[in-house]
């Protein structure tokens, strides 16, 4: 875990705070200066649960930027930190605002019903967005919303490690692969069902679950590209 605890302090430190809250390594006070900290020497780091909840108590009650103005509550994001299988969406809907949850909405039941197929439960895999905060109306969000909050979640992935990251709809799978720039002419359904990666973890593009509410007849589509996840998490030596 000792490299968990490095990218956390390296976090803190790129974003200009000179002391942060390290009550997720044993040994240390509550609060420690970074320059006090060396992580190349043994230290003691904590369970991967500690420190999502560290990286959630750093994004506090945020308001980076204007989408806190509007939102309910933050969605930070669910599930098993030892997740094997990480989904991202866009970012949250009018429900999952109320909630503060991801996907709790009609979507969100469809993404569940999926994950069961795939011989998971809900609380196995991981859930989160690009952002953590409900656009207006439900808009996409956009490049600067996305550049604010997306460092947040690549924190996730980092501490998460999964195996194998899904994204859900074109805003998902664009940021993910390192694209920037409008996303005209970005079609999720020329890229989905083909693997790319995600800093050396194997990412699957499909299709956003709200897509799907509209456009059911695309649903053998996504389980396509789920049979291929399954396949992939196969090939690692680990059955599901």
């Amino acid at each position: 875990m000792l490299d968990k605890i490095k990218m956390l302090l390296e976090y803190y430190g790129e974003l200009g705070f000179e002391r942060v809250p390290l009550n997720c390594v044993a040994g240390f006070p509550a609060e420690t200066h970074v320059s006090d900290v060396e992580c190349e020497a043994p230290c003691q780091a904590t369970e991967r649960d500690a420190a999502l909840k560290d990286l959630r108590a750093f994004i506090g009650d945020c308001r980076r930027c204007k989408l806190s103005h509007d939102r309910t509550n933050i969605v930070f994001g669910e599930g098993s930190v030892n997740a094997r299988i990480m989904f991202v969406g866009e970012g949250p809907g009018r429900e999952e605002d109320v909630q503060a949850r991801p996907f709790v909405g009609d979507a969100g039941k469809l993404l569940t019903r999926l994950i069961e197929k795939m011989s998971f439960k809900r609380e196995d895999v991981y859930i989160a967005n690009i952002v953590k905060c409900r656009p207006p109306m439900n808009r996409d969000p956009r490049e600067d919303e996305i550049a604010t909050c997306f460092p947040f979640l690549q924190k996730q992935i980092e501490i998460i490690s999964p195996q194998v990251i899904v994204s859900l709809g074109k805003v998902a799978a664009f940021t993910l692969m390192g694209l920037s720039g409008p996303m005209t002419g970005f079609s999720i359904t020329k890229i989905r069902g083909k693997f790319s990666d995600y800093k050396g973890i194997p990412l699957m593009p499909t299709f956003h679950p709200a897509y799907l509410l509209r456009n059911p007849r695309d649903k053998w589509l996504t389980w396509e590209d789920a049979q291929a996840v399954l396949k992939k998490l196969e090939s690692t030596g680990n059955s599901v």
